[in-house]
């Protein structure tokens, strides 16, 4: 298995060249070199930290630390949205909508990932490899109706 497998990885890759593109193409000039920097970089900076995590595997809380990391920098990238947003500087509502709907879901998910990690991750050479996504049950599905 790869970290390419990794849904969250999948989903972090889609979103990169989106908020890149929106960051260039549909901000005022000045925004693109103050909160479109900014944006890119957090961004950026979810799908790498996913996959150093992943490098780190072997580790229990070295795994989590870099999950955790690429949780905190998808906030960081949803304030930028908001931020950029609110402002008036990104004026594509559409567009805002879509990119905050996804980037709610990554966050949902790497939590969900993070919080299977830290249950059933087993540390040692006999597994290296991460739980898979499927397995990951919403604490709410274990709620009787």
């Amino acid at each position: 298995m790869s970290y390419r497998n990794l849904e969250i990885w999948k989903l972090s890759c889609s979103l990169v060249p989106d908020i890149h593109k929106m960051s260039l193409t549909k901000l005022p000039k000045f925004e693109m070199f103050e909160e479109g920097t900014q944006i890119r970089r957090s961004m950026k900076s979810v799908r790498s930290n996913i996959v150093e995590g992943y490098g780190r595997r072997r580790y229990k809380a070295e795994f989590v630390h870099f999950l955790t990391y690429a949780q905190a920098s998808c906030d960081e990238t949803m304030d930028h949205l908001e931020i950029l947003f609110e402002t008036g500087s990104l004026t594509d509502e559409e567009l805002f909508g879509s990119l905050r709907n996804r980037l709610n879901e990554l966050g949902r998910k790497i939590n969900l990932f993070t919080q299977s990690v830290e249950s059933s991750h087993r540390t040692g050479p006999a597994n290296t490899e991460a739980p898979p996504v499927s397995s990951i049950q919403h604490p709410a599905s274990s709620i009787p109706q």
